[in-house]
């Protein structure tokens, strides 16, 4: 056997492990024949670990689909929900089929965390019932009801096994020493339904156990029964629920795989609309076969990356463990108290209620949609819960569009600044002017404008207001957030594409006029920027880096660029944090080994960064206009030395970029051309060779030398063109740069690493 079906065998006994007490269970929960489950378990991992797009996820029973198909069999019966899991896993191909696959997840993650969250509360509430003795009501509602008379009169064996299963639950991932941590290998789920049941039949108690009947009656789908409109709903919130879990369940996996393993060891990224075809098939062989629905499991997804799990083939491997074990172990089954069972998917239950999404939720002022969705999952249903979900997060997105504050200063120095927080709209405009309203003619007033939209309605006004201020022998001033004076071009005044009043670096642009005051300079800038940065940036990116101080920096490439301040990496890579380990000097050089003259700060970050953080590629990014490049051509390496008793620290360093001087002026080697066409001039001939000069000074670092034998680096050279916002790639060769590989943005889509968050 290989290595890579070693792996993959290993990791599908222990996700069959996990699989096989929670589909018993799941089962239980809602109410269907027990072999439904391991009908679904077998069905997830052999049809959709065969057909699905995302290579490493499990399919199966999950908890999320829990009470809506309990509320189906309730009022259609079992036979006609098989029937109704086949149309759902056809509603499945179709919208494969259309390419809607990620449409699915724009839904906010308020509604689906708190659909989440209310299903566990709903399992939570109905297997408290099983747990102590009794038998579940039919909604929530009566579950809490009957809850106090089910407290007082208690089953003693059942809530002796279902206390035992919660106590090895959480004890289990505890287990101290050496001893402990082999055991720890088994996972806590077997163990508790393991344990329980073990004690159930030593201690000889009598109370319900798992009845699995003869396969020869199992029941299969006959044709639906009822309304058709009631059918048509459970159809679609089937596919609705089932989408929305197996895709964000197949997301959390990448996100996992991308955190775990090195690229080379990685499983091509999830294709979404290969796994909603994959989905669909699986949920009609699991309908058809007399099945529960299936959706993407996350528990066992991540069981199966951190069990080693390489391809597909441990997917469809535990599939059919499961049916060696429907076929095989029914005696053994059969032993297993329905408390044990009622206790594990409780737990599960309650795990859905997580306090890290009520955390993050309200960190991003979402708390509300996340408490209606979960009440209304709860009072009303999966399906009505989401719609008033969806209904809410609308309504708490025009709320905020609307809400504008608009203040007014008292005078200072006899400037009279009016703030307006949040979007200009027509709504806004009455307040906005009774505020403008309150400034003395002849005054100076400066308006500032923090937010990212102003309505026709709210510019027609303020350009007004402003028209009457000025001819009264008043002045205005608009600013935006930043303090950075906005251009008007109604007013002739030439605004530019890049100095948008939302646009961060605005206060940075050269081509302003300069401010009337220092305070906007130095200091005063610097701390503008960074209250903008807590207030707008730091909410956005906060939990990422949270997660970045947690795991530590795990950067793909090795970014090597000159210091000039037009150039801004996170920017022309579309990257982020974590993405780049950046190293920028006077003109991107990278001293020979030996060379530095007592400056080893490059050849240092190159080593830690190759055999350290063990990137996978190094870049070396030249741009135009570069001031270094121009100074090594003014200089002359031939000039007798400085009378001066040694040189400027600048020159010194310079001396690393001669070897580029060399080669542009070499005959055994041609000159670098871009896109095509020859360089503009001889500054930007020097930078182009430059880029191809360091490469090669790369290539003698030791540790550069010795990943690059091993097939385990790559090194790219880039030029960015300042004044045509254009990126190019070394290509085809030493001496060609190009701009064909690149997107529509000019960013090398297989180089630089995806964004998790496209919204930072």
């Amino acid at each position: 056997m290989t290595p890579r079906f070693t792996a993959d065998l290993s990791a599908s006994i222990a996700v069959f492990l996990i699989a096989l007490p929670l589909s018993l269970g799941i089962a239980l929960a809602t109410g269907a024949p027990l072999q439904a489950g391991l009908v679904a378990a077998a069905a997830g991992g052999i049809v959709a670990g065969r057909f699905g797009g995302a290579p490493l996820q499990v399919s199966g029973p999950a908890a999320g689909l829990t009470v809506v198909t309990a509320e189906l069999i309730q009022r259609y019966g079992w036979r006609t929900t098989c029937a109704i899991t086949v149309l759902a896993g056809v509603c499945q191909l179709a919208l494969a089929a259309l390419r809607t696959a990620r449409s699915a997840l724009m839904v906010s993650p308020a509604i689906v965390h708190g659909m989440l969250a209310g299903i566990g509360v709903t399992i939570a509430l109905a297997q408290l019932h099983i747990v102590l003795g009794g038998t579940p009501q039919s909604s929530p509602i009566a579950n809490v009801q009957g809850l106090p008379g089910q407290l007082a009169d208690p089953h003693p064996a059942a809530l002796a096994v279902s206390v035992l299963t919660f106590a090895v639950l959480l004890g289990w991932p505890r287990l101290p020493g050496r001893v402990g941590r082999r055991l720890r290998k088994i996972p806590a789920a077997l163990a508790a339904v393991a344990t329980a049941t073990t004690f159930a039949v030593l201690a000889g108690l009598t109370l319900p156990l798992v009845d699995l009947p003869s396969w020869r009656s199992h029941a299969l789908p006959e044709l639906p029964e009822g309304p058709v409109l009631g059918i048509i709903a459970a159809v679609l919130t089937i596919t609705l629920v089932g989408s929305v879990e197996s895709l964000l369940s197949s997301v959390a996996t990448d996100k996992l795989i991308a955190s775990e393993r090195t690229a080379d060891t990685r499983p091509p990224r999830a294709d979404l609309d290969r796994e909603l075809r994959g989905q669909g098939a699986a949920n009609i062989v699991s309908g058809a076969l007399g099945g529960l629905p299936i959706t993407g499991v996350a528990v066992r997804s991540v069981a199966n990356v951190k069990s080693g799990a390489v391809s597909r083939r441990s997917s469809i491997m535990h599939g059919c463990w499961v049916v060696l074990a429907a076929a095989l172990l029914v005696p053994v089954l059969d032993l297993i108290p329905l408390a044990a069972l009622a206790a594990l998917v409780m737990a599960v239950g309650i795990q859905m209620v997580s306090i890290t999404h009520m955390r993050t939720v309200t960190r991003h002022r979402e708390i509300l949609v996340y408490v209606t969705t979960i009440v209304a999952v709860v009072l009303g249903g999966v399906l009505e819960g989401v719609a008033i979900g969806i209904a809410v997060a609308v309504a708490v997105a025009l709320h905020r569009l609307a809400r504008t504050r608009i203040t007014v200063e008292q005078p200072d120095e006899g400037v009279h600044r009016v703030r307006a927080r949040g979007q200009l709209t027509f709504l806004a405009v009455p307040r906005l002017s009774r505020v403008l309203g309150q400034i003395p003619h002849q005054s100076h007033a400066v308006i500032e404008l923090d937010g990212s939209f102003m309505d026709h309605a709210a510019y027609e006004a303020l350009h007004d207001w402003q028209d009457s201020h000025v001819a009264h022998g008043g002045s205005v001033e608009v600013t935006g957030r930043s303090g950075a004076r906005i251009a008007d071009p109604d007013r002739g005044e030439r605004g530019h594409q890049c100095c948008r009043p939302w646009t961060p670096w605005a206060n940075h642009c050269d081509h302003r006029e300069a401010p009337a005051t220092p305070a906007r300079r130095g200091k005063g800038q610097l701390a503008s920027g960074i209250t903008a940065f807590q207030r707008d940036t730091a909410p956005l990116v906060r939990d990422e880096l949270a997660r970045l101080a947690r795991e530590g920096q795990r950067p793909s490439q090795l970014f090597i660029t000159c210091a000039d301040s037009r150039l801004v990496t996170s920017m022309i890579t579309a990257s982020g944090p974590g993405d780049l380990f950046t190293v920028r000097n006077v003109g991107n050089l990278v001293p020979l080994p030996g060379a530095e003259s007592g400056d080893d700060s490059v050849a240092a970050a190159i080593e830690y960064a190759v055999d350290v953080l063990q990137v996978e590629s190094i870049t070396v990014c030249g741009h135009s206009g570069c001031g270094a490049m121009q100074a090594l051509l003014n200089s002359s390496p031939d000039a007798p030395p400085s009378p001066s008793p040694s040189p400027s620290p600048l020159r010194r360093w310079l001396r690393h970029g001669r070897p580029s001087l060399a080669r542009m002026a070499s005959r055994h080697h041609a000159w670098a051309r871009i896109a095509g066409r020859l360089p503009a001039d001889a500054v930007e001939q020097l930078c182009l060779t430059n880029v191809v000069q360091q490469l090669e000074h790369l290539r003698a670092h030791e540790a550069v030398a010795r990943r690059l034998a091993e097939g385990k680096l790559e090194l790219h050279g880039m030029y960015f063109h300042v004044g045509e916002a254009q990126a190019y790639l070394l290509t085809g060769g030493e001496d060609h740069f190009d701009c064909r590989v690149f997107d529509s943005v000019g960013i090398p889509a297989e180089n630089w690493t995806e964004r998790v968050n496209s919204g930072v």
